[in-house]
């Protein structure tokens, strides 16, 4: 007798197999009816232009063989995974860059001239993704590579430009948030690049900070434009993490050379250029025209990846140390009279450095920075003094008193300030002498080398950050003065006590002493008895 389950489960097995049939039926009609009608559309529209009978038979059996959009579906879905990130990059510049610049308009044209660079800078971007998208890695120093980066390095250095040319501005502050956060697209040329794009929003927050400060209250777009800027630096940073986390994803699995993919984007383009004729009937169908030609990448971008990746051996050095025993193979004997340890002669005349000198410390991409010049101006009511260097003749500015002075990134000047300012900043400077007549809340002197600093008339305080070797020379007026130190080192201050107003030199302290008592810390400046 059978066994009933056999029944049940061949009778599952024929409903199924019916049912499969069923669908493949469905599918075939659905086939014929859509190419029938398809060829029947396309019949009438000949005939209503007036074709010939040749033309007409023509046209109709380039439509019989067309394949119906229904049919490959899993090669649309391949195409859309291959373009994911040049699409989700599109994305970012469709909602974050083009708001920003229509907001811009509204605000001032300066600053909508320098978002429509960074815009540029944005597209030029896109067009080095596309690339990456169909090439193997390539070789950072070679002239294809080094010419296809530089429409995003001139975008990049146009920004800077057009702060500089306008620092009378009202708008400076959004000059300089774009100027400092338009290296974030620098990213492509590290190996950590979320973290750098965090590094540039910081740097353009100080910038963004100050719009909402001085332009809150007169114009309410100003925080929109404030948040509409810094969201670019979350999206793009939500974007690497999914797509390149690790810097640009190259297809070195099935990609193409550099140079070629370069090419082959730029052929795509030129066919995709818009013609005055109107598309013929087998066009209609078809899929839309390739994106425009790609102004390729900045060339200095990837100059500090070039040389890494040149002399990139770490995969050798792990295999040297793989080798076992045989490591030693390379290696010589030394006797008796070479050990330096068993001969005080050889230690006499070996050459010992006095110290080690640490490696250096591994710096951000400074591909885009540039050099600036020195300049000496006035901004609103704060002077700039900024890149001078072996300057002979003493750089001098009349103040008021509702100014400050700014001193920064000089070596070997003396910059003399008259009249009554409000404060001075000097800030990474080295042999840098300043004479200051009078100030109102004080001098900070942060991160300089081998300074000086003479006070003719009178101010509160001093403030000395990260710096050494200094010398301070103060007036009578200005003996109450309160001078604060932090991390420095060999700075003396020169008092005017001695006989007949001589200069009386000070040690500023450098060594403490802390001791616990009660509970509490107590710190007491330690001084050398003898």
């Amino acid at each position: 007798m059978s066994d009933p389950s056999n029944f049940a489960i061949q009778g599952f097995n024929l409903s199924k197999l019916l049912k499969r049939l069923e669908d493949a039926t469905a599918r075939l009609e659905d086939v014929t009816l859509y190419q029938e009608g398809y060829i029947q559309t396309k019949l009438e529209d000949l005939s209503v232009r007036g074709s010939s009978n040749e033309v007409e038979q023509k046209k109709t059996d380039h439509v019989t063989v067309e394949i119906p959009k229904s049919l490959p579906e899993k090669a649309e879905e391949q195409t859309e995974e291959e373009s994911a990130s040049v699409k989700g990059f599109r994305s970012i510049i469709d909602s974050r860059i083009e708001p920003l610049y229509q907001l811009s308009e509204k605000i001032d044209p300066v600053v909508a001239k320098s978002i429509k660079h960074l815009q540029g800078a944005f597209e030029a971007q896109l067009s080095f993704l596309r690339v990456v998208s169909l090439s193997k890695k390539p070789d950072f120093g070679s002239e294809s590579f080094i010419k296809a980066l530089q429409p995003l390095n001139e975008q990049i250095m146009a920004i800077g430009e057009l702060k500089d040319e306008n620092r009378q501005s009202k708008y400076f502050a959004y000059l300089n948030s774009v100027a400092e956060g338009a290296p974030l697209l620098s990213w492509i040329g590290v190996e950590t690049p979320m973290s750098l794009i965090g590094d540039f929003k910081d740097a353009a927050q100080f910038w963004t900070n100050r719009i909402l400060k001085d332009f809150k209250e007169l114009d309410p777009s100003s925080v929109e434009w404030v948040k509409g800027f810094l969201a670019i630096f979350d999206d793009l940073k939500s974007y690497v993490k999914e797509y390149h986390t690790t810097g640009p994803s190259w297809n070195n699995a099935s990609g193409i050379e550099f140079a070629e993919a370069v090419a082959k984007i730029e052929g795509q383009s030129s066919k995709a250029v818009p013609s005055s004729t109107a598309p013929n009937a087998s066009q209609g169908s078809g899929a839309p025209p390739p994106p425009p030609p790609p102004p390729a990448p900045p060339a200095s971008v990837f100059e500090a990846q070039a040389d890494k990746s040149e002399n990139a051996g770490i995969s050798a050095v792990f295999d040297e140390l793989n080798q076992g025993e045989n490591i030693t193979k390379s290696l010589k004997k030394v006797d008796k009279s070479q050990q330096t340890h068993k001969n005080p002669a050889l230690r006499a005349s070996s050459a010992t450095p006095s110290a080690r000198t640490p490696p250096p410390k591994p710096k951000k991409p400074t591909t885009l920075k540039t050099k600036k010049p020195a300049r000496k101006e006035l901004v609103g009511n704060k002077w700039f003094i900024e890149g001078y260097e072996n300057v002979e003749t003493p750089i001098t500015i009349e103040v008021n008193k509702d100014e400050s002075v700014y001193i920064g990134n000089c070596s070997n000047v003396f910059v003399k300030i008259e009249g009554k300012v409000n404060a001075v900043s000097v800030s990474e400077t080295e042999r840098c002498n300043v004479v200051l007549e009078s100030s109102v809340s004080g001098m900070d002197i942060i991160k300089s080398v081998k300074f000086a600093v003479q006070v003719e008339q009178s101010l509160p305080q001093i403030s000395i950050d990260k710096s050494d070797d200094g010398t301070i020379y103060l007036s009578k007026e200005s003996l109450n003065a309160e001078i604060f130190t932090s991390c420095t080192t060999s700075v003396n201050v020169n008092l005017p006590i001695g006989e007949e107003g001589d200069f009386v030199e000070f040690p500023v302290p450098e060594q403490l002493k802390h001791s616990f008592a009660d509970g509490k810390l107590k710190t007491t400046v330690y001084e050398h008895a003898g």
